[in-house]
């Protein structure tokens, strides 16, 4: 996925940590759910934020991927500004192991 457009990016196909060393779930994620995993991925310890990665929806995602055994943490952080208030920091706690992805214009394999 590195040097990719992950705006385009339609399945992504991820292996989840198993319990002590042992091989974890597969599981698979499109559209706009197989987007926000792919940030979170890339975004590493930094995570992302509306405000960085903006998405119209992504307290859903994360509800979504965390469903599936995606463990998402979320951080809330204050802002300051005219519209000063708070937002959430999405962190990805765990290395997720990326088995293929797919991108929109790309023959499927």
């Amino acid at each position: 996925m590195a040097g990719r457009d992950l705006d385009k990016i339609t399945r992504l196909r991820v292996r989840l940590p198993g319990p002590e060393g042992a091989e974890g779930e597969t599981i698979t994620v499109r559209g706009r759910t197989a987007w926000a995993l792919a940030a979170l991925i890339q975004a590493g310890a930094a995570g992302c934020t509306p405000l960085t990665r903006p998405a119209p929806r992504w307290s859903h995602y994360v509800f979504t991927l965390r469903g599936i055994g995606v463990p998402v943490e979320t951080v809330t952080e204050g802002h300051g500004g005219p519209y000063s208030g708070h937002h959430a920091r999405y962190v990805l706690r765990a290395a997720l192991e990326v088995i293929g992805a797919e991108f929109a214009g790309e023959a499927r394999p």
